[in-house]
């Protein structure tokens, strides 16, 4: 273990940790499948536990990190050294501050598959309850909780303390002797104390059978001295002590009832009389098994027996008395500084979430502050689309115009899918229709056309109706009005044998041909320029392929 980290900072001599000194991230060969490259520390190469990213973008355990910080001064990240040195930057010093805890790795990583690497050991998960079956393996090696130095399994501690451990030993009441527990249920006392612990087995057989207090009950509930018979594996202990309060405080409360029965009949047998209603134990609400006193009654708080009044009380009962509220002050006194040195984690604990709770804070803000800025820049590309789009727009439809348009007075036009249009016609979903501009020369008249397939005016229903339309346009004012030139009609006979032929000079008075003030002039034409009976007739091959062609020429001359 030692190897892995010291290759993680090569350059800073004795860098790495200890083997124990922190918890290192999860080995390696737990994975089902040979985990990915972005899945390791960059220090000690295993596992990343609680991952971290640093700004130069490489990832840590948040234990390794902090090691490292806290042994070196301005440590550069080892990764950036090796991968490119001409590219150290600012970003290459690593700082707790300057990381942040990576969500999505340590996500993915909680997802792997792994396996128990204990010899024995048969079980398979995911990374995310990997700790929790340490903390629980029946095969895994644990010390030995008396400091005798033996590494056992986590199941056979209960054998090891019962028959190995040099250090679980109990000390006889009557000869105090050390024994271990194999010893002490064998011995037995010498002389008059044996004969003392033989009449006390012969009253008492049940609860003095083994000499011996047992050290741990793997299969019965805590609470099994007190008259709660329920037993089973340990996960069905714990819940059944988690369902079961009631009951056990119910067995408690009798026990103590029964306890202080028997200490008032015994203390009435030596004294006399004495009103049952003067003996209190109080602080009935610890557990039975945490303080005993002489005649078997386990309490918690101060102990006050009234049963004896003090003017019959002896000596040595006034003695017995205080020894029994010092042990219960002394209980009181370890109990205190344990829950005080609980209190104490817990505190350590919350300054912990608190801090942690304060980077979080101060990351979700950065990344807030990203995020709008990311907004930002998308609005302001989103607008940029937008004119870019707009400006194509505009482009493809000049390029339209200048593949279509005509500069010498001469224009071809197309009319496709002939027998729909005719019928937007008839029904008056599209009236009429507009030909693209074109132009009497290049710098000339802006002009169109204009056909009704239905007819228009005096050529409603019976017609096909074409006009002519003048267009307001780029150079105008530097053209002479009204506009006067000769306009000629064609439609197109397809198969070159008889055009459709009609002809109109303008008329200089009449607004059609003066220069236009708004977009487009009054149409002016030829109301009845073909009749329909004749565009449909299948003699003529004006519209061939649903497509018919019209021609307009104007004389420039």
């Amino acid at each position: 273990m030692a190897e892995k980290t010291t290759r993680g900072l090569q350059d800073v001599p004795g860098s790495s940790p200890d083997e124990n000194e922190f918890p290192f991230g999860y080995p390696t060969n737990i994975c089902e499948d040979v985990p990915d490259q972005k899945y390791l520390c960059s220090n000690c190469n295993n596992i990343l536990k609680k991952a971290l990213q640093t700004l130069c973008g490489h990832r840590y355990c948040s234990a390794c990190l902090s090691w490292i910080v806290r042994n070196n001064k301005n440590v550069i990240c080892q990764k950036c050294k090796e991968e490119d040195p001409s590219t150290l930057s600012e970003g290459s010093l690593l700082a707790e501050e300057r990381a942040f805890g990576d969500a999505a790795i340590n996500k993915e990583i909680s997802e792997l598959k792994v396996h128990c690497a204990t010899l024995g050991c048969s079980w398979s998960g995911i990374m995310k309850n990997f700790e929790e079956h340490q903390s629980l393996c029946e095969y895994a090696l644990i010390p030995c909780h008396t400091g005798c130095g033996h590494m056992v399994m986590r199941k056979k501690l209960a054998d090891h303390l019962e028959n190995g451990c040099v250090n679980n030993v109990t000390m006889c009441q009557k000869c105090k002797r050390s024994l271990s527990s194999s010893e002490y249920q064998e011995h037995s006392c010498e002389g008059n104390l044996c004969k003392e612990q033989n009449h006390v087995q012969t009253d008492t057989p049940s609860k003095e059978k083994n000499h011996s207090t047992p050290l741990i009950n793997k299969d019965g509930c805590r609470f099994s001295e007190v008259g709660c018979s329920f037993r089973g594996s340990k996960e069905k202990i714990k819940e059944h002590e988690k369902t079961a309060v009631g009951a056990h405080m119910l067995l408690l409360l009798q026990h103590i009832k029964q306890l202080k029965a028997s200490l008032c009949t015994a203390a009435k047998a030596a004294n006399g009389s004495i009103p049952h209603s003067e003996l209190n134990v109080n602080g009935a609400g610890k557990s039975i098994s945490d303080l005993q006193i002489p005649g078997g009654l386990e309490i918690n708080g101060d102990l006050e027996v009234d049963c004896f009044p003090g003017s019959s009380v002896s000596e040595d009962e006034s003695v017995l008395q205080q020894l029994v509220r010092e042990k219960v002050i002394s209980e009181l006194e370890n109990k205190l500084h344990v829950f005080e040195n609980i209190v104490s984690v817990l505190n350590k604990e919350v300054e912990t979430s608190n801090l942690e709770i304060t980077a979080f804070r101060r990351q979700s803000e950065l990344d807030q502050n990203i995020i709008r800025g990311l907004e930002l820049k998308i609005a302001e590309l989103h607008r940029c689309l937008t004119q870019k789009d707009a400006g194509l727009s505009s482009l493809h439809k000049s390029l339209l115009f200048s593949e279509q348009a005509s500069y010498d007075g001469v224009f071809l036009w197309k009319i496709t899918d002939v027998g729909r249009k005719l019928q937007d016609s008839v029904t008056g979903r599209t009236v009429s229709l507009y030909s693209p501009a074109f132009y009497t020369a290049k710098y000339g008249y802006k002009v169109c056309l204009r056909v009704y397939l239905n007819g228009d005016g005096t050529g409603k229903g019976t017609h096909v109706s074409l006009f002519f339309v003048v267009m307001k346009g780029d150079y105008d004012a530097l053209l002479p009005w009204p506009f006067r030139h000769k306009v000629t009609f064609m439609l197109l006979d397809q198969n070159n044998r008889e055009h459709i032929i009609d002809a109109f000079r303008p008329d200089l008075t009449s607004a059609s041909f003066q220069r236009p003030v708004n977009d487009m002039n009054v149409a002016s034409g030829c109301p009845m320029f073909l009749p329909l009976s004749k565009l449909q007739s299948p003699k003529y091959a004006y519209v061939k392929e649903d497509t018919l062609f019209l021609k307009c020429i104007i004389e420039t001359n």
